[in-house]
């Protein structure tokens, strides 16, 4: 949903994306700063209860995702070994942000219910991106990502955080919940897609047989 604003973003970034590369800043400098400060704050903070300095701290870290994007196309080095770390550390630092939010409410907010949800959260977000890159490494190719993509969830989430950092009160379970129940319709979108495309391939299999078969029967 937020993909479409990929392009707006990437010329705003542009011009710091050239200071970079003038400091010799390397796109994998950059994502491993980002996910490193995202695990931290959100690993410090949350847990304390500053969820409003730890939400900003880890926006500022977040906006680096695509800052590394843009550095990349910049420099004229994008490749798959920057396009395999960039999704790794995302996974680490999604999962520094949940587990955040997870001893929160453990220690902080007393609420097992929502460490459950925040833990759910966790794992089918993996999940989505995991059934994209399985997909893809067999060969299959998704025709839509779904509803709600990892950018909705980060946005959701810090949102959430944030404004419950404010006191502003529920902000925080419903983004989570919202989060939960958007990543399971992502899930299944995925995998119907998925499924889709794996049919669609298997009869355009069973044709090039059928028209293999027919023309070995004519030429005998």
């Amino acid at each position: 949903m937020l993909n479409g604003l990929r392009p707006t973003v990437t010329r705003v970034l542009t011009p710091l994306s050239r200071a970079l590369v003038r400091m010799h800043v390397t796109p994998d400098m950059v994502t491993l700063v980002g996910t490193l400060g995202v695990s931290a704050s959100a690993l410090v903070f949350f847990p304390m209860g500053q969820l409003f300095l730890g939400s900003v701290i880890c926006t500022v870290f977040v906006l680096t995702d695509m800052l590394d994007g843009v550095l990349a196309r910049v420099r004229g080095s994008s490749g798959p070994w920057g396009a395999f770390l960039d999704s790794t550390l995302d996974r680490v630092g999604d999962a520094a942000l949940f587990s955040g939010l997870m001893a929160w409410y453990a220690l902080g907010g007393h609420d097992r219910l929502m460490v459950v949800v925040a833990l759910y959260c966790l794992i089918v977000g993996a999940l989505v991106s995991y059934v994209k890159a399985r997909a893809e490494s067999v060969g299959l190719m998704l025709r839509g990502e779904g509803l709600v993509e990892r950018p909705e969830r980060i946005l959701l989430t810090l949102v959430g955080s944030g404004l419950s950092g404010l006191g502003v009160p529920y902000v925080l379970p419903i983004g989570l919940w919202l989060v939960a129940v958007g990543s399971t319709i992502t899930f299944w979108q995925r995998m119907m897609s998925v499924h889709r495309a794996a049919t669609a391939d298997a009869g355009s299999d069973d044709d090039v047989h059928e028209v293999k078969v027919r023309a070995s029967s004519r030429n005998r």
